[in-house]
């Protein structure tokens, strides 16, 4: 899968997640960059990224993610195998 459709799928989630038409996230992307994005918040993201790509992050990798970029490369490598 390419990263171009990764974030395309990606923005979608956060744009329902956060329910907000206008987001646009990218690799630089952190919580500080979107209105509302708190602890109680990323569960629910994490939750529903894992839905969107069907993959399962563990909690070592969840707690490591700086920005969105990571979590693209997490994604990635995770729908390569």
């Amino acid at each position: 899968m390419k990263r171009e459709e990764i974030y395309e799928r990606l923005n979608e989630v956060f744009r329902d997640v956060f329910d907000d038409e206008s987001i646009t996230v990218a690799d630089e992307t952190t919580a500080a960059d979107v209105e509302g994005w708190d602890s109680l918040i990323h569960i629910t993201l994490i939750e529903a990224v894992e839905e969107e790509f069907d993959i399962r992050f563990d909690m070592k990798t969840v707690v490591k993610l700086k920005n969105v970029g990571e979590m693209v490369d997490v994604i990635d490598k995770k729908c390569s195998v």
